[in-house]
């Protein structure tokens, strides 16, 4: 399935650097506006899956540029880049209707991760609002941060349920370690790995009611929840 990616940015050689690199990963198709109003006439003219957007553009800034496509697309997701990183900035960003925030300098894979995460929660908006999960004899609602099984219910923290959900996206597949990091985290630094380590600890002990599930350890990459069929 292809994606259409609306980016604004008004500096000349990170537009170029971005909206190539971005191209170049199948299924993505990329319109680098060079300002604010330059999207706005874009947006009259095709709805983007999603938006990235630079803050600080002259003419019309990113939080302006958002609040009008609000006004006729609240469901886009909006990513900001910016070189400020106030916790007031921040807080508008998201009032304005933002989805993420991403700080300049930024590395390319970062990017690439938010903005599949980004359009994976989009998605997941649409196929299920309640954000619901069963597997195996569990039922986990991110939305409430509950684990239901019939022996017991979990009270799960924020951290813990955003991490479960996140291996439950992949479920049977790998959940790269650096990537868990960074969207749940937003740095990939050696105390938020010791701390995502515990909470996997935590989530297995939650997980012993039921011998078919399991979150097993891919040593140097990461983490698979893994659910097996039984027969008979």
């Amino acid at each position: 399935m292809g994606c259409t990616i609306l980016f604004a940015e008004d500096e000349a050689v990170l537009g170029k650097l971005v909206s190539e690199a971005l191209a170049r990963e199948p299924g993505f198709t990329v319109h680098w506006a060079r300002n604010g109003r330059e999207a706005l006439q874009y947006l009259d003219i095709k709805v983007p899956d999603i938006c990235i957007f630079d803050v600080m553009m002259p003419g019309m800034d990113g939080f302006t540029l958002t609040k009008q496509l609000r006004e006729k697309h609240p469901d886009i997701p909006v990513l900001f880049l910016t070189a400020r990183s106030e916790t007031a900035d921040v807080v508008k960003g998201f009032t304005v209707g933002g989805n993420d925030y991403l700080k300049k300098p930024f590395s390319l894979e970062e990017l690439d991760v938010r903005i599949r995460e980004l359009l994976r929660r989009s998605a997941k908006l649409q196929e299920k609002p309640s954000d619901t999960f069963s597997f195996g004899i569990f039922r986990f609602s991110a939305a409430t941060q509950t684990l239901q099984c019939p022996e017991a219910t979990y009270q799960l923290s924020g951290k813990e349920s955003d991490l479960l959900r996140q291996l439950l996206l992949r479920k049977n597949d790998l959940l790269e370690r650096k990537q868990a990091l960074m969207l749940i985290w937003g740095d990939d630094n050696f105390f938020n790995a010791r701390n995502m380590d515990v909470y996997i600890a935590r989530l297995r002990k939650f997980l012993i009611h039921d011998s078919t599930v399991s979150i097993i350890n891919i040593r140097g990459y990461g983490y698979k929840l893994v659910v097996n069929t039984v027969n008979g």
